[in-house]
């Protein structure tokens, strides 16, 4: 148990203890803060609490900010309390996520000679990271390291694990953290009995509040059921016998992408999917033969990005996914319901002629998009978005249907043109790596800029066209490898295409 902190500026004085809450929205930030309030004021405590909430991380984030301040230092005198945090002054930090830990410290509520930073270290990925073009996920070990170098004191483990195993909310957690680092002046059986004083999910709060006690005091996070890692031959036998002929020639590296990729595929499609996908690795497989004791780069990006390109997005896949038991299953999970409660799930869709055209047989869609009476029909009906309830019976055999085409894909419009790009982009792969290995490998990473269907698809089509007819031009040059990278990172860099049409004008 401490002391109350003690403002060294000057004559002894008693101080706050100033304490910061960041959390999203459904975390039960507020709860924690208002435990907060009521383990003070039950331990002689003054206090004080202010929120703001904000949408600079994602909506719903919310600073929440508690002061507290010992009774019998105060005696006749109502001590001044800040409403805000100050950078440089908080002592205590709780951070619901990992990027909330990170924007604690940007915003200088962390600091090394003061602040016990108390975080979950799982992640809820930003807005931003959401949206782009490629992997924009932040470094979750840079991340972490920060905190470390950051604070004083850090006390950082999965919360959310543990608030999923018990049953409750991640604030039961994180106030049982800020019971095990000892950084208030309270015993633990106050805090507890703050919980219970709530009378609403006492039980779950109490087991959530144990288990990161525990964790913050000891230093170690308790054991939960581990997470089985992703072993695609061992979930599939009729995969494993696919990948058997060829496991000698796949390293460490590959081998799990390739079987991945044949999980995937198998499921997109069928069977003769998946082998169709090892025929297209052979040359690559070749190749990387030809370079032995040399790792097999090539292999494993053309591997990763044939199986996302073959995998392509179209209405019968999104129809397909979102009827699935599994998806139900999740979203259940997601937003916690209870027995006896019903869910509905609406599906927001807005296919657009481009979509119904390229489902149909490559024939009739074509006719469809190039006779302009025909698609002037199409797109009246296609003009307005839909909301498809596939919680109902209607809604979940309209989707239905829709998925059931699958046997008739291969017939399908968006199958030939996806099947010629995927084709020629690996011809030229193969051309490429037998002169210039290491633009081979840029090269194949160029087919990820075509992803996802409508706009999105056709913006990323037209930069992919666009690099990959500026690779005999790149050859010609001495660094081709490089300048494509760069060129592809200009790419991905907005969904406008400035960047790379930048890019392009400065390139010499």
């Amino acid at each position: 148990m401490n002391t109350p902190l003690v403002d060294t500026r000057g004559a002894a004085k008693v101080r706050p203890i100033t304490i910061a809450i960041l959390a999203m929205g459904g975390e039960g930030g507020g709860v924690l803060a208002d435990w907060i309030i009521d383990l003070a004021e039950h331990g002689g405590y003054l206090a004080q609490m202010t929120s703001v909430p904000g949408v600079a991380q994602r909506t719903g984030a919310t600073v929440y900010y508690v002061e507290i301040f010992p009774k019998a230092a105060a005696r006749d005198q109502k001590p001044v309390l800040a409403l805000m945090p100050v950078p440089g002054d908080v002592d205590i930090v709780l951070a619901s996520e990992l990027m909330e830990a990170g924007r604690a410290i940007t915003r200088g509520f962390v600091t090394p000679d003061r602040t016990t930073l108390i975080a979950s270290t799982h992640r809820v990925y930003t807005m931003l990271e959401r949206l782009a073009l490629a992997d924009g996920r932040v470094d979750a070990t840079a991340l972490l390291k920060s905190t470390e170098e950051a604070s004083r004191r850090l006390h950082a483990f999965d919360m959310a694990s543990i608030a999923d195993a018990t049953g409750s909310l991640l604030s039961a957690v994180l106030f049982g953290a800020l019971a095990g680092s000892g950084t208030l002046p309270f015993q633990r059986m106050a805090f507890e009995a703050t919980i219970r004083r709530g009378g609403v999910g006492v039980e779950p709060s109490v087991r959530a509040f144990n288990a990161g006690f525990e964790a913050a005091a000891s230093g170690n996070a308790p054991m939960l059921p581990a997470a089985r890692p992703f072993d695609p031959q061992a979930r599939d036998n009729a995969v494993q016998s696919l990948v058997a002929p060829i496991d000698d020639s796949l390293s460490i590296v590959s081998r799990p992408i390739v079987s991945a990729g044949l999980v995937r595929l198998a499921d997109y499609q069928d069977q003769d999917y998946a082998k169709l996908y090892l025929k297209r690795l052979a040359p690559v497989i070749e190749i990387e033969q030809a370079r032995p004791g040399k790792p097999d780069e090539l292999l494993t990006e053309v591997a990763r990005n044939l199986a996302l390109a073959m995998a392509y997005e179209d209405t019968v896949r999104v129809a397909e996914l979102k009827i699935r038991s599994s998806r139900f299953e999740r979203v259940r999970n997601e937003v916690k319901v209870k027995e006896g409660q019903l869910l509905d799930i609406v599906e927001y869709m807005h296919p657009r002629t481009q979509e119904i055209a390229e489902t149909l047989p490559a024939g009739l869609g074509r006719f469809i998009l190039k006779t302009s009476w025909v698609r002037g029909i199409v797109d009246v009906f296609t003009r307005k978005g839909r909301k498809v309830k596939t919680s109902s019976i209607r809604g979940f055999l309209l989707l239905y249907m829709v998925a059931s085409l699958k046997p008739l894909r291969p017939r399908s419009l968006r199958w030939v043109d996806e099947q010629k790009r995927q084709d020629e982009w690996l011809a030229k792969v193969v051309d490429t790596a037998r002169e210039d290995y290491a633009l081979a490998i840029e090269v194949a990473h160029l087919i990820g800029l075509v992803k996802g269907y409508g706009d999105t698809h056709e913006r990323g089509r037209e930069k992919y066209e666009t690099l990959m007819a500026l690779i005999p031009r790149l050859r010609a040059r001495g660094n081709a490898a490089a300048e494509l990278a760069g060129l592809r990172k200009a790419a991905m860099a907005d969904e406008s295409g400035e960047g790379l049409k930048k890019s392009l004008a400065a390139l010499t």
